[in-house]
């Protein structure tokens, strides 16, 4: 009887235990996530990149300003000659629609239109009628940027291989001789009117410096 009840004993004791393990609950470690990493390398401060580019410090190029009208066809602009009473203040401007044609007012002429032949300032001069009704021949306008000087030619065909012969200083030719003859005839000689010859100085306009 005593082994009996020993038995029961132990097996209530297990029972116990079992019980209380089972109402405790289970506790969970925390997972640790590793701290972020800060960079810490700079390229900049590489000694590599520096002996590199110390070399070339203070002599990069600055970037080019983008061309204005006046760049791309510098005859624009207004001009005064001391030659010429008659057109003391010449002013020349582009088409509103063709680039390529240029409006010339100041001349004893009226306002007559250029046409450029050869970049950036050749221009030849067509034979037209102004809007008063005038009729201007053909010439050739030639602005030269070295001396800022201006010079155009009516009266003189336009030379597509050399314009600038239109202002060539060419020497006068003697008339020819005559011989006194009984039965000789009278011929009449029909005189071609000298070209109008105009020279002139661009003016420059100096902008105010921005303070």
């Amino acid at each position: 009887m005593k082994k009996t009840l020993s038995i029961i004993g132990v097996v209530a004791f297990c029972l116990a235990v079992n019980s209380s393990n089972a109402q405790t609950p289970e506790t969970t470690q925390p997972v640790s996530t590793p701290a972020p990493q800060t960079q810490t390398w700079d390229p900049k401060k590489n000694p590599t990149v520096t002996a590199i580019t110390s070399k070339y410090e203070g002599k990069y190029l600055t970037a080019r300003t983008a061309s204005t009208e006046a760049d791309i066809f510098p005859v624009i602009g207004k001009y005064e000659s001391a030659t010429n009473a008659d057109a003391p203040a010449v002013s020349i401007a582009l088409d509103a629609e063709n680039k390529g044609i240029v409006w010339i007012e100041g001349l004893p002429q009226g306002r007559i239109k250029a046409i450029l032949k050869r970049s950036p300032s050749t221009y030849k001069i067509p034979a037209q009628k102004t809007e008063d009704g005038k009729e201007v021949a053909e010439g050739t306008l030639i602005f030269d940027k070295m001396t800022n000087s201006l010079s155009i030619n009516i009266g003189k065909a336009f030379n597509d291989v050399d314009p600038a012969a239109a202002f060539a200083v060419v020497a006068e030719e003697p008339a020819p001789a005559t011989t006194k003859s009984s039965k000789s005839k009278k011929t009449k000689t029909v005189q071609q009117p000298k070209p109008w010859i105009y020279t002139g100085t661009k003016l420059v306009v100096e902008t105010a410096a921005m303070n």
